[in-house]
């Protein structure tokens, strides 16, 4: 159950005139506002631990009114007791913690100037702003709406419509590399993968750091896309809606799959080199549970005869394998798009610097010009 208490953090030494005053030196401030602010002041998230590591704005730091504990705590008196002893409950949780508030948010905001943040902007957040300024800071305010407000946005600002153009093609093509080259280039690129923590395979999370959480990853995506020139062109990789153990916002993914694809065709050879060249180094163990993972789909005998090459140390007949397996798969979803939609860009090698400027070379109506003969509904495909 999602709760939040309502309670007021008990002032010492301050009469009741005085903190009728003290509420109003706070002010709201509208998430929109917050985040276009070129110098943002500090932000502080007075949310539990565990919701502050499902999601959180990027930037806050957290210091909790209450521990996961305490807050599932106070939720159960609430719902088997009564609203007046999860108060108090609440208080006795929060009174011996008072100086430690102070102290950490001097340390998040030196200059006692701060934001503050909870669920919805209730009397979590304003409770400890009030404390704040009973205690010397200059500028508080308050999120107004708290982090649902910012979520909200973050799914509205995946709604803007903008002209996304899909780098596709198998497995193995270099896709990343051409995309951070386009962005060298002065395109605009959201490296959907490097956001995620995962390129996008069963091998995808080897050698990364774990991947956030679904709602994180939205969080850090909208960081990226909020920025963008929605008169220009945005570069993206072709992937299913779900990256690893995250998904891609639906709004957004749907307007992916309505967009036109540029499908780089790269011989499965030169591919496979380049998968060796990426994954020969990790470690062999990982790579061998990745496959093992994907057996049922791969079949019995291609999985032992994977394992046999991998063990051996011969990465490329590996690699040359398991492309049989991914191509299909890559090809069965690029199909179920329309003919129209994905132009087909037939490549001699991985060379990302050279397969980028050949990319960057025209516009889209170029390459629907340039290559209109290689239409995905072309038989030959």
């Amino acid at each position: 159950m999602m709760f939040c208490l309502f309670f007021s953090i008990n002032l010492p030494f301050v009469s009741s005139q005085t903190k009728k005053s003290l509420v109003t030196m706070y002010r709201e401030i509208d998430i929109k506002d917050y985040l276009t602010d070129s110098n943002p002041v500090p932000l502080i998230d007075v949310r539990s631990p565990g919701e502050f590591q499902k999601g959180r704005i990027a930037g806050a730091v957290n210091i909790p009114l209450f521990s996961n504990e305490e807050r599932a705590h106070v939720g159960t008196i609430y719902v088997n007791q009564s609203r007046e002893k999860a108060i108090e409950k609440g208080y006795n949780y929060v009174n011996p913690k008072l100086d430690f508030f102070i102290e950490a948010s001097k340390k998040v905001a030196p200059g006692l100037k701060v934001a503050v943040y909870c669920w919805r902007g209730g009397m979590r957040s304003r409770a400890f702003a009030e404390h704040l300024v009973s205690n010397g800071f200059k500028e508080v305010y308050v999120i107004k709406g708290g982090y649902k407000a910012f979520r909200r946005h973050v799914h509205d600002t995946f709604q803007k419509k903008t002209e996304l153009c899909i780098l596709g093609g198998y497995t193995g093509s270099g896709k990343t590399e051409i995309l951070k080259y386009l962005k060298e280039s002065g395109n605009q690129v959201v490296d959907l993968e490097a956001i995620a923590h995962h390129k996008g395979s069963v091998f995808g999370g080897i050698g990364l750091v774990p991947q956030p959480t679904t709602e994180q990853f939205e969080n850090n995506l909208f960081l990226e896309w909020k920025n963008l020139n929605f008169s220009r062109p945005v570069w993206l990789e072709d992937e299913s809606q779900r990256i690893g153990m995250v998904n891609i916002p639906g709004e957004l993914y749907q307007h992916m799959k309505e967009s036109k694809v540029f499908f780089v065709d790269i011989p499965k050879n030169e591919r496979a080199r380049h998968l060796v060249e990426e994954y020969a180094q990790e470690d062999r163990a990982q790579l061998a549970g990745a496959i093992k993972r994907i057996s049922k789909r791969l079949g019995g005998q291609k999985t032992s005869k994977a394992l046999e090459y991998l063990e051996s140390g011969n990465f490329y007949e590996t690699a040359l394998l398991l492309l049989d397996y991914y191509d299909k798969y890559y090809l069965r979803s690029v199909k179920k798009r329309k003919p129209e939609q994905v132009i087909k860009i037939i490549l001699s090698d991985t060379n990302h610097k050279k397969n980028a400027m050949i990319i960057k070379g025209g516009s889209k109506n170029y390459f629907a010009s340039r290559f209109s003969a290689f239409f995905i509904g072309d038989e030959n495909f």
